[in-house]
């Protein structure tokens, strides 16, 4: 019986000890992807490095059979194990830097010489004096014996440990907000439970371990849940740290990465496990069944993932927005783009053609600028772009209004008033016969098909609407969640005057970026450039397109610097060439090298100048906007 329990416990302590290895890796994947430029998550992301070399090695030196190997794992867990008081002081200082309590000096010469004493107890453990040869009969467990060094380092690793805890109290009394003060205390407590459970106890507890091994088992596979606990739950709060993204956008991220990685994999690991060891003890090769249940395993869980993710991102993590935000989930699914409204104006008017047993017929929409080709089909050399623009819309206000249909050189057309019969918002023409007849049938079939029309251009007119106030909502919508962001633990962000110009440094970058992007791009529409008032300003003159107006401050910014006179390709010219060039008509490097007869290294250099130089020009005309 005896027996029995250290098996089933020492299986149970390997599947926890790679579970908390996987999970280490996955967060550790996760922090270099999302929001590695923040300081708290860069050294949280060492922190979980620590314990992924602490508890793979300690997960696989369950699983080797030779001296040598096991002896290799060993060590390797210790490499995690002597960076882990150096990685928890560098957090813990970065966590009460993030409260407003920035390091004079002090802490940060602690951290630097923390990683110093690592690097020594490194080479300490590459010479066998931190730690002595393998004990490979222990019991239960094989172990690295004691030495005189790793009493003094147990001493370190407590002292740094406690240093360390009593900087993150620190910056857990300095949080005000509540559910920024609930995920302090998770940190906090969190780092205390992963710390202790990281330490190889056996090291110390070796007789206790070889008299009362299920005792000493079973306190380990206490820690090892308290770890994973720990782990998750430091995890979550350091997942809020570095991203301006809503809380539930957080939560619900960290949640699908959760269980598409470390919860899928171990339960894979479970299952394949169990399953070798029931063929273990009935003398038996179960592989294909492994392999059968890790692939069906993997496929259910990603399908239940996908299908129950959208229920419960509702119920969880939504809370009173859940109906205004499964409209935003869905508008996707219901939106029309340009190419659906296309195919669907290419059917209407096959019907159109086929009820005039014709085979050419156009739908133009009304827009500012005047009548745009939508979509056409049959013999293009009856009717041009030109005709559309002047003389067709020539023919559209003779009628003075009429909603009837009427004849146009070789066509029938028939104005598309909008559902109300108020606005015009295009025409329907399909080609006449020779005998330019028409019959009732052919009227009532029009009118209807008319209607569909009518429809595909409402809601191609609505959807130009929704697009200008979302490129409007945007750059408010960053400034809000960056503010709301930044000021979890320091509320002195929220103090920051909004009004402060960047530097012509900054502002020189931001004037690169736009400028790369000029003709669409993430870059020019997310530009924070478009909270400038004079970008605002120009909205008015651009429609309310946010992207047109930042061009055109950009534009109105490189005249700015343009020389008086005729154009010439002289040295006073080479910055306004330069943008003019490679950014208003998007001409290669090496093209517009050779046009200003200079390498491309010079021109690059100079580039740099010119954008320095529209930074400063857009500064001077923020300047007067707002004193005005």
């Amino acid at each position: 019986m005896n027996a029995l329990a250290l098996a089933v416990l020492i299986f149970t302590n390997q599947l926890l000890e790679a579970g908390i290895a996987i999970s280490s890796l996955s967060l550790f994947l996760r922090s270099l992807t999302f929001n590695l430029r923040d300081r708290v998550s860069r050294t949280f992301a060492i922190i979980l490095a620590c314990v992924v070399f602490i508890f793979s090695g300690e997960a696989l030196s369950g699983v080797v059979s030779g001296s040598i190997e096991l002896e290799f794992w060993l060590r390797f867990q210790w490499i995690g194990i002597i960076l882990l008081p150096a990685a928890y002081l560098n957090f813990s200082d970065a966590l009460l830097a993030t409260t407003g309590r920035v390091s004079r000096g002090r802490r940060r010469i602690a951290v630097r010489l923390t990683y110093g004493m690592s690097g020594v107890f490194l080479i300490a453990l590459a010479s066998s004096r931190l730690v002595g040869p393998v004990v490979v009969n222990g019991e239960p467990l094989p172990y690295l014996e004691r030495t005189v060094l790793s009493a003094f380092f147990t001493l370190y690793y407590i002292s740094i440990m406690l240093v360390s805890g009593l900087l993150l109290y620190r910056a857990y009394n300095r949080t005000v907000l509540s559910a920024s003060r609930r995920r302090m205390g998770l940190l906090l407590s969190g780092s205390f439970a992963l710390a202790i459970g990281s330490y190889p106890f056996i090291l110390l507890g070796s007789e206790l371990a070889e008299n009362l091994p299920v005792i000493f088992l079973s306190l380990a596979t206490v820690g090892n849940v308290l770890v994973i606990v720990s782990l998750l739950a430091m995890a979550y709060a350091a997942a809020f740290f570095g991203v301006s993204w809503p809380d539930r956008l957080v939560k619900s991220r960290l949640f699908k990465w959760l269980l598409r990685g470390p919860v899928t994999v171990f339960i894979v690991l479970l299952l394949s496990s169990t399953i070798t060891r029931v063929g273990i003890l009935f003398s038996s090769s179960l592989n294909v069944l492994v392999t059968i249940i890790t692939v069906s395993t993997v496929l259910l869980m990603e399908h239940i993932i996908t299908i129950a993710a959208p229920i419960w991102e509702r119920w969880l993590f939504h809370g009173g927005d859940r109906e205004n935000l499964r409209l935003v989930q869905t508008l996707e699914e219901r939106l029309v783009t340009t190419g659906d409204l296309r195919q669907f104006l290419e059917v209407v008017l096959a019907a159109v053609c086929d009820q005039f047993q014709v085979s050419t017929g156009f739908v133009a929409a009304l827009d500012k600028g005047g009548l745009e080709l939508v979509v056409r089909v049959g013999k293009e050399e009856l009717f041009s772009e030109q005709d559309l623009s002047e003389n067709l819309l020539k023919a559209v206000v003779g009628q003075n209004g009429q909603k009837s249909l009427f004849s146009w050189g070789n066509f029938w057309l028939l104005p598309l008033f909008s559902s109300q019969q108020v606005d015009l918002l295009g025409l329907l023409g399909v080609l006449r016969d020779a005998e330019g007849y028409i019959d009732e049938e052919q009227v009532k079939a029009l009118d209807v098909l008319g209607q569909r029309a009518v429809l595909a251009l409402e809601d191609r007119r609505l959807q130009r609407q929704v697009f200008l106030a979302l490129e409007a909502l945007n750059p408010k919508v960053e400034l809000i969640q960056r503010l709301r962001a930044a000021s979890r633990y320091d509320q002195r962000e929220m103090l920051m005057d909004l009004d402060t110009l960047p530097g012509p440094i900054d502002l020189a970058g931001m004037v690169k970026d736009a400028l790369s992007h000029y003709w669409g791009g993430p870059k020019l529409t997310k530009s924070p450039l478009l909270r400038l008032q004079i970008v605002q300003q120009a909205l008015n003159e651009n429609d309310g397109n946010p992207a047109n107006a930042l061009r055109a401050v950009l534009r109105q910014a490189i005249e700015r610097i343009r020389p008086e006179g005729d154009r010439r390709f002289t040295a006073d010219w080479i910055l306004y060439n330069i943008l003019e060039l490679k950014f208003m008509q998007g001409r290669k490097v090496r093209e517009v090298a050779m046009r200003l007869a200079v390498s491309e290294a010079d021109l690059y250099r100079k580039q740099r100048v010119a954008f320095e130089t529209i930074a400063e020009s857009i500064i001077t005309m923020e300047r007067a906007a707002r004193k005005s």
